[in-house]
């Protein structure tokens, strides 16, 4: 029986279900085919990955909020209070301001980007290799950043296992090549992994959290 704890990538899964491809292989347009699937109760989604012997012992959510967008704010939160229903542990890093080049017209331009999440990941996951509390690690992610800490893990702790599952769409050479073991995302993990439209918290007082209407 082998102890499992992933280490799940929010970002780098979440743009995965929001990027967009063509409906047929004549059609021009772009449909978002997976953006349905936003609502995604990651307990679940990491069962599909162990085997029947395995035993979850902590899931971990790196993401962060967009704080310039309350209505992403809004929905963010709705996501991370279901998933901290269901046991997972929530490490948030932040967004920062910065100044990218146009490639095209070569004008400067502001921009958000997200940091912290890949050092965040890979602290954490040296943490848990040196505190003893998994066999497997399981990353959920397709950033190759990572790379260097899977490294130092397996070769300071080689009796160690690190997987990587691969987000829909994605594909990640290097980091696959560097992982004990790989796995891909599929669409039917997804749609069996969904929480219910409808979260009942408090029934006596009407509680309840509900998939946002944009995720439908």
């Amino acid at each position: 029986m082998a102890r499992v704890v992933f280490f799940i990538d929010g970002f780098n899964v979440f743009h995965a279900l929001d990027y967009r491809v063509p409906s047929s292989p004549r059609d021009t347009t772009r449909k978002n085919i997976y953006h349905k699937y936003k609502w995604l109760d990651y307990s679940a989604l990491a069962k599909c990955f162990i085997l029947s012997t395995d035993t979850i012992v902590d899931i971990y959510y790196f993401t962060a909020l967009a704080e310039w967008s309350q209505s992403k704010v809004d929905r963010h939160k709705l996501l991370i209070r279901a998933l901290e229903m269901k046991g997972v542990k929530v490490i948030l890093g932040k967004f920062k301001l910065r100044d990218k080049e146009c490639p095209l017209c070569k004008k400067t331009y502001k921009t958000y980007e997200e940091k912290q999440t890949d050092v965040n990941i890979s602290v954490k996951l040296f943490q848990c290799a040196h505190n003893n509390t998994f066999d497997k690690g399981i990353l959920i992610t397709g950033d190759s950043d990572i790379i260097p800490s899977v490294r130092a893990v397996k070769e300071n702790f080689p009796t160690k296992r690190i997987g990587v599952v691969i987000p829909i769409g994605r594909s990640a050479d290097e980091l696959k090549k560097v992982c004990h073991l790989n796995m891909k995302m599929k669409e039917i993990h997804l749609k069996n992994s969904q929480f219910p439209d409808k979260m009942i918290i408090d029934d006596k007082n009407n509680i309840f959290l509900e998939r946002p209407s944009t995720w439908i």
